[in-house]
C-alpha cells in the first residue's frame, strides 16, 4: 500500500484529498503547511507527495526540492491555481512528476497519481535489474559459494562505489586481478580506462617510465614524449599488481601521486594532474617488508584504506567442484571437444591436493586433463598431480605467521594421531575417544594427512 503525503494550507482541500485517496486504498498523511511537510518527509518514507504550490510559509517548490534531496525517487505532483503555469513549469524542471490546475476532477487526479506510482515502481525495478545485471557481469568469472568468498564479494560491492584505495592481499593464483576488475566495473569509473601493470615484471628504471612517462630527451633512446600509465588511466582505475616488488625509491613518487594527485614525467618540470583510483595487489606480507625497510609505511597506509584478503583455494575446497566444472566447460568449448566430467576418484584427488598455485594451478591442471582425456571422463591419470605427505610440505617464500602456525598445527596433529592409532592398534573409534574428537573428524584427518600409508610402513 503506497504512502502519500498531501500538503495544502486550506483545510477543506486538504481534508477532501486525504479522504479521497484513503478511499482509493492509499495510506495518507496530511500537512497544513510546507514546514510541517518537510518535517514529515525527513522522518518518514513516502512514495508520492501531492503539494499545493502557493502556501504562506514555505512554497510547494521548496517542499519539492527538499523531497528530492531526501529521496530522489519519490514522485511529486504539484497543484496550482489558474495563472501560475510558469511556476508549474519551474516545478517540472525541479523534478516534479506532473502538475494539475485547480479546480480539478478527483478522478483525473487519481489517474495521475496511479500513473506516477506505477512509473516509480518501474523505475525502481529497472534500477534493481541494472544493479543485478552489472553485479552478475562483474562477478561472472569469480566462481564459488564458500562463505569466505561471499564475504569478500559483499565487501567488493560496498567499496566499489567509493574512490578509496583498495589493497588486495592473497597468495599467487587466488584471483586478485578478477576482484580488481570487479571493483572497477561496479564503480562510477566503469566507463573510464582500466589499466594494469605488473610491478614485478618490469625493471625499476623501466617501471618509472611505464608509470609516469617521459619527455623527449629525458634519457638515451627517448626520442619522443611518452605518456605513462597514470596519465592514460585518468578518470579511470589503475591496478598495480605485485606492489610489494616495487623499488623503495619509486614508492616515494607513487606516494606523491596518491597524496597530491599529480606527478611529473621523467625529464619534465610541469606537474600533470590526474584523477585515478588506485587498486594494488600483493602476495607478500607488507608489514614484514616494512620492518625490513623494503616498503614505505606511509605508502602502505595510503594503499590499504580498504584491505581485502582473498582466501587460498585450500581454505575453500567446497568450491573446488564448481571451479573444476567451470574450467572443464571452458576448455572443452575452446578445444571443440565433447563436454567431459570428473570421475569420483579424480575429484577426491583434487580435493586432497594442497594447491600451492591456487585457482591458477587448478585451471592449468584441468586444461591439461582436457587435452589428455580422450573419452567423456577425466580420471586421476589425466591430472598429473602428486599428493605430498605432511613431512614433505614446505613453506612458500614470504609465508607469514598464520601460514607457519597452520603448518605447525598440521604436523603436530599428524604426529599425535599417528601415535594414538599405533597405541590403539588402528582402532579408530577408540582413538577418536582418546583424542576427544568425533569419528568423522578423525577419519577426515587420516585421509588429509595420509596416515594410513604411514601405519602400514
Amino acid at each position: 500500500m503506497p504512502n502519500i503525503l498531501v500538503v495544502d494550507d486550506k483545510d477543506s482541500m486538504r481534508n477532501m484529498l486525504a479522504e479521497t485517496l484513503s478511499e482509493e486504498g492509499h495510506r495518507v498523511d496530511a500537512a497544513l503547511d510546507g514546514r510541517s511537510a518537510i518535517d514529515l518527509v525527513r522522518n518518514k518514507s513516502y512514495d508520492l507527495v501531492l503539494t499545493d504550490l502557493k502556501m504562506p510559509d514555505i512554497s510547494g517548490l521548496e517542499v519539492l526540492t527538499t523531497v528530492k534531496e531526501v529521496d530522489s525517487e519519490t514522485a511529486v505532483i504539484v497543484m496550482t491555481a489558474y495563472g501560475t503555469i510558469e511556476d508549474a513549469v519551474a516545478a517540472m524542471k525541479a523534478g516534479a512528476y506532473d502538475f494539475i490546475t485547480k479546480p480539478f476532477d478527483t478522478e483525473h487526479l487519481c489517474v495521475l497519481i496511479n500513473r506516477a506510482l506505477e512509473n516509480r515502481r518501474l523505475m525502481a525495478e529497472n534500477t534493481l535489474l541494472r544493479e543485478e545485471a552489472m553485479s552478475g557481469k562483474e562477478f561472472a568469472n569469480i566462481i564459488g559459494k564458500n562463505h569466505q568468498m561471499a564475504e569478500v564479494c559483499a565487501l567488493v560491492q560496498k567499496v566499489a562505489g567509493s574512490d578509496a584505495s583498495v589493497l588486495l592481499q592473497g597468495e599467487s593464483g587466488t584471483g586478485k586481478e578478477l576482484f580488481a576488475r570487479a571493483i572497477h566495473g561496479l564503480s562510477s569509473r566503469a566507463n573510464g580506462p582500466y589499466i594494469t601493470i605488473n610491478c614485478a615484471a618490469i625493471p625499476r628504471e623501466l617501471l618509472e617510465n611505464e608509470l609516469f612517462g617521459s619527455e623527449k630527451g629525458a634519457f638515451t633512446g627517448a626520442h619522443a614524449r611518452k605518456m605513462g600509465k597514470f596519465e592514460i588511466a585518468n578518470t579511470g582505475t589503475i591496478f598495480l599488481d605485485e606492489i610489494g616488488d616495487m623499488d623503495i625509491a619509486l614508492q616515494a613518487k607513487l606516494l606523491r601521486v596518491l597524496q597530491q594527485r599529480n606527478f611529473e614525467r621523467l625529464g619534465g618540470t610541469k606537474p600533470i594532474e590526474v584523477d585515478v583510483r588506485v587498486i594494488a595487489a600483493t602476495n607478500m606480507d607488507l608489514t614484514e617488508l616494512i620492518r625490513a625497510k623494503r616498503f614505505r609505511e606511509d605508502l602502505y597506509y595510503r594503499l590499504s584504506v580498504f584491505p581485502l584478503t582473498i582466501p587460498p583455494l585450500r581454505e575453500r575446497l567446497d568450491d573446488l567442484p564448481l571451479l573444476a566444472d567451470f574450467f572443464i566447460a571452458k576448455y572443452c568449448t575452446e578445444m571443440r571437444k565433447p563436454v567431459k566430467s570428473l570421475t569420483r576418484p579424480a575429484l577426491e584427488l583434487l580435493q586432497k591436493y594442497h594447491w600451492p598455485g591456487n585457482v591458477r594451478e587448478l585451471e592449468n591442471t584441468i586444461e591439461r586433463a582436457v587435452i589428455l582425456a580422450e573419452g567423456k571422463k577425466i580420471t586421476p591419470d589425466h591430472l598429473a598431480i602428486r599428493l605430498r605427505r605432511t613431512s614433505e610440505i614446505q613453506l612458500r617464500d614470504g609465508a607469514g605467521l598464520k601460514e607457519i602456525g597452520a603448518l605447525a598445527q598440521m604436523q603436530a596433529e599428524r604426529s599425535v594421531i599417528l601415535r594414538v592409532l599405533k597405541d590403539t592398534r588402528g582402532n579408530k573409534r577408540k582413538a577418536a575417544r582418546i583424542l576427544k574428537i568425533d569419528y568423522t573428524t578423525l577419519f577426515d584427518k587420516i585421509k588429509k594427512y595420509d596416515i594410513e600409508s604411514a601405519l602400514n610402513e
